[in-house]
């Protein structure tokens, strides 16, 4: 029996991104549920598809924050999180809901990678000694 396929959504604003990162997780073996530029898509695309985990933009547009999407969406259930962001020591990230965090710009390779140590977090399992570049782990 081979490993389920987990589902992603991804949630940024900026189109160009959204889209190599569609592909990028999609050749990398992930179903990408959908992609939301904003909080209240985001929130709704989670509830119809119960994505198992994200890739979620700190700062959106309107200065939305992408912690209120994953905050949210754990509300009903698990969801791992994987914040992509430009500003990696950000305040918001010290409190936010999620498992880690990947600096922008990222390769393909890292963060396919750090979905990878999210989903091992997530089913508690044992995490690499070596994390991929860009990559910190939330809590810790």
């Amino acid at each position: 029996m081979g490993r389920s396929i987990s589902k992603v959504l991804i949630v940024e604003d900026d189109f160009m991104i959204a889209d190599c990162l569609e592909e990028i997780l999609q050749v990398g073996g992930y179903a990408v549920c959908g992609i939301a530029g904003n909080v209240a898509d985001a929130v709704a695309l989670a509830a119809r598809e119960h994505p198992d985990l994200g890739v979620i933009d700190i700062h959106l547009r309107g200065g939305e924050s992408g912690t209120a999407v994953a905050a949210a969406v754990r509300r009903n259930g698990p969801f791992g999180v994987l914040y992509a962001t430009g500003n990696p020591d950000h305040p918001s990230l010290g409190l936010a809901e999620g498992e880690g965090c990947i600096s922008k710009p990222y390769t393909a390779h890292a963060i396919l990678a750090a979905l990878a140590v999210v989903s091992e977090a997530m089913a508690r399992q044992a995490l690499p000694a070596t994390l991929p570049k860009g990559f910190r782990l939330l809590g810790a």
